[in-house]
């Protein structure tokens, strides 16, 4: 191979990379953001001031807490890997997703996450961020398997402190927040409908509040 075209080859691979890496994290006005369908779309929200309700906890320890006079939904330590908490009062198929989470403490893992389209508590869509690390991740998880679709570099969110996870799923496109940043902008098909639902991983002991599920409801019953 010439050098000029040895030179060619590095500059399309070069291109490649930083193609694929906004694909993932958006950089300024690049990417349009998307938002849920008004027609037909329904608002569900969740304080947690009274017991849950309509909730399938699959994994994990997860109780209803009174932080300063205010009712939160808590994970607390667990052993297991991927402690999962269905939200069942709708299975949605475009959505847009918000919860307030704290990190709390964890060795292993200290992390908050929301769950979308999830067909059970071991086949879903999660979009988290790690006070251990400085990333902010969308996994797909089969069949109880995780596997990341896309990712970027972040400051870790800092622990004890009020944060906010934001997901808007229209079609294909999957779009996440932290803290208002758009972080991730994504295409996949894996999953189309499903529950919504709150996440963390192994001894994470995080904080949950504020729920709000705006999207459209694969069936209309009970809803006005």
């Amino acid at each position: 191979m010439s050098p000029r075209s040895s030179s060619r080859l590095l500059c399309l691979c070069l291109l490649s990379v930083l193609l694929a890496a906004c694909g993932n994290r958006p950089r300024g006005g690049d990417v349009s953001r998307i938002t849920t369908p008004e027609k037909g779309a329904v608002t569900l929200r969740q304080g947690f001031d009274d017991a849950p309700a309509d909730w399938e906890f699959v994994e994990g320890t997860w109780q209803r807490e009174t932080r300063g006079g205010n009712g939160v939904l808590a994970q607390t330590a667990t052993e297991r890997v991927f402690p999962v908490a269905l939200w069942k009062k709708a299975r949605f198929s475009d959505m847009g997703i918000s919860v307030r989470f704290k990190p709390i403490s964890g060795w292993i893992d200290a992390s908050g996450g929301i769950v979308f389209r999830a067909r059970d508590g071991r086949n879903y869509y999660v979009v988290r961020a790690n006070s251990l690390e400085d990333n902010f991740r969308l996994y797909t998880v089969i069949d109880g398997d995780r596997d990341q679709i896309a990712s970027t570099k972040i400051d870790a969110p800092a622990l004890g402190q009020w944060h906010t996870l934001r997901v808007v799923a229209v079609g294909s496109r999957l779009q996440a927040y932290l803290d208002d940043k758009l972080l991730i902008d994504h295409q996949d098909e894996t999953f189309q409908t499903g529950w919504v639902g709150l996440w963390t991983k192994a001894d994470a002991v995080t904080d949950f509040d504020d729920l709000v599920v705006k999207g459209i409801p694969t069936k209309r019953e009970g809803f006005q």
